[in-house]
């Protein structure tokens, strides 16, 4: 009896399932090229002009300092399985990255991601790569390169993981990491558009112990989307305002920190980049909070102190300016479609968040 020939799809490794999305995915990320963008689709690395031709661009950077960040989407995409909703969480990761990056003060250039998947389906992982490419147009930045892992041994059925790695660059002079902060400084908040993608986790064990229908709507929800679809919105890119921003002041310097509110929500994230003679006064009544935040609260049985510690409770992002500039600077974010809060102002301090 002649022995069986195995092949790697015996495995569970689908070699033209894999060629087919690539296939399905090249479009979508083709539409987030720009001219700096060199080689062809498919090489073994993607290719960025950074010394770019000054007639094309509106600036070269004369001390470039390269800043880059990896995030992942966390177990954000065990609620998209469950949804059957597959085109967001690509946003997301996008935004987890660029959303750091631009706290530096730095202007993305390119994007990289990782899909880790039990296997290949064509149209499922263009889903997942669409989301991606949606995310780096909205930052306006370039998806030139990834990888699509189909480890059958690691991941369950229909299981998937995704992560990134993002690359911007800013003017050696015009770093922002908080050293410039002082007492006055007068700190913004721009809205979230939800959750965004952390604090998942609890949101899972909220759901489980509430025995809640994520294909439900919830009146406390005030939207007549399912529980499931109001988690998943995908995570607000702050990119375009936030560059538009420093673009505008070439000489001057008015924002002396920024913070993106991930995990840690508003104390664990101020303080990265405050200095250490000043603390960050926050009023927590200057903005209302979500429905959401409120709903997995009220379900979960969840302190105050823990829901601040683990969300970002309405706010996605901050920025600490100078007080002479904050109504222009507001001005200037509203006029860009953000919805812009002043929380609190900078004092005497040793670096520390307080909250009131």
């Amino acid at each position: 009896m002649a022995k069986k020939q195995l092949s790697y799809a015996d495995s569970g490794v689908d070699i033209d399932a894999g060629d087919q999305a690539v296939d399905r995915m090249k479009h979508h990320i083709r539409r987030t090229y720009g001219p700096r963008v060199l080689g062809k689709f498919g090489s073994f690395a993607g290719c960025f002009r950074l010394d770019y031709n000054e007639k094309l661009f509106k600036r070269n950077y004369r001390d470039p300092v390269l800043v880059s960040c990896a995030d992942g989407v966390g177990s954000k995409v065990m609620l998209a399985i469950q949804m059957g909703i597959l085109d967001t969480v690509g946003q997301d990761c996008v935004a987890m990255n660029i959303n750091d990056l631009i706290v530096q003060g730095a202007e993305p250039l390119f994007f990289l991601d990782y899909l880790g998947i039990h296997s290949v389906d064509p149209l499922e992982t263009e889903k997942i790569v669409k989301g991606i490419a949606d995310g780096c147009q909205i930052a306006d930045c370039s998806l030139i390169g990834g990888e699509t892992a189909e480890l059958p041994d690691i991941y369950k059925p229909g299981d998937f993981d995704l992560a990134g790695f993002s690359v911007g660059v800013c003017e050696l002079k015009r770093m922002i990491d908080g050293s410039r902060t002082e007492p006055g400084d007068v700190i913004l908040g721009l809205t979230s558009s939800g959750v965004h993608s952390n604090g998942y986790s609890l949101v899972r064990a909220i759901i489980k112990h509430a025995k809640l229908d994520i294909e439900k709507s919830y009146s406390q929800l005030k939207t007549d989307k399912a529980l499931g679809e109001v988690l998943l919105t995908p995570t607000r890119i702050y990119s375009r305002p936030i560059t538009s921003i420093l673009r505008r002041y070439q000489t001057k310097q008015p924002i002396s920190a920024m913070s993106h509110i991930t995990g840690g929500g508003l104390p664990g994230n101020v303080h990265r980049t405050l200095g250490d003679h000043v603390d960050a006064k926050l009023n927590l009544k200057a903005w209302t909070v979500p429905p959401i935040f409120k709903f997995l609260q009220k379900q979960g049985n969840v302190k105050t102190a823990e829901m601040l510690r683990v969300f970002n409770m309405g706010i996605g992002y901050i920025l600490i300016v100078r007080p002479w500039f904050s109504e222009s600077i507001t001005a200037q974010l509203q006029k860009q479609g953000q919805e812009v809060v002043t929380l609190g102002k900078l004092v005497r301090g040793s670096g520390k968040v307080r909250l009131k």
